[in-house]
């Protein structure tokens, strides 16, 4: 009886335990691996794993964290049907997030600009996150964005794409 008393007693104790918050505030450049898909005219498109890189500098307001974000996707997204391929996309995005704690849950919006073979856009790009530290220097985070390009391809249709990366961030 002693034994379960104390159980429960550490077990109410760990679950009323706060949970801390994390600073977010800094700078942070990182890496990204992903997978992109996209959609065109007359059902043309296709999908491809890309490479990426970030830079960024986040401001912690309390639960709420407010930052910019440069990134790069290089992709070689064959679009089929002629239509030419999807060599990468850049993007200046804004974040606004909340933080839970042990991690933060974000939305995006900003600029992307496609750079394809048969020509290049700049559209709105928009799209949610969630990032977790691992340490004082290591973020681990994943993203789903969504741009939709117009006049990329050969037939001048639009261009519906969708990024999904699994990013490394370093805090300096």
């Amino acid at each position: 009886m002693k034994r379960l008393l104390v159980i429960s007693l550490s077990l109410a104790a760990w679950l009323a335990t706060p949970v801390l918050a994390e600073d977010w505030t800094g700078a942070y450049a990182g890496f990204s691996f992903g997978y992109a898909d996209a959609d065109g005219p007359d059902g043309s498109g296709g999908d491809d794993f890309g490479l990426g890189a970030h830079i960024g500098y986040d401001r912690d307001f309390g639960n709420f964290v407010l930052g910019g974000e440069l990134e790069y996707n290089h992709l070689s997204l064959s679009l089929g049907d002629g239509e030419g391929t999807l060599d990468g996309i850049a993007s200046v995005k804004l974040r606004g997030g909340y933080d839970f704690g042990a991690a933060m849950g974000y939305v995006v919006v900003g600029a992307a600009r496609a750079d394809a073979s048969a020509d290049n856009d700049t559209a709105a790009v928009y799209g949610i996150g969630v990032a977790y530290p691992i340490g004082d220097r290591l973020i681990i985070s994943g993203e789903a964005l969504r741009q939709e390009f117009d006049d990329v391809t050969r037939s001048n249709g639009t261009l519906d794409t969708n990024v999904f990366n699994l990013r490394t961030s370093f805090r300096f």
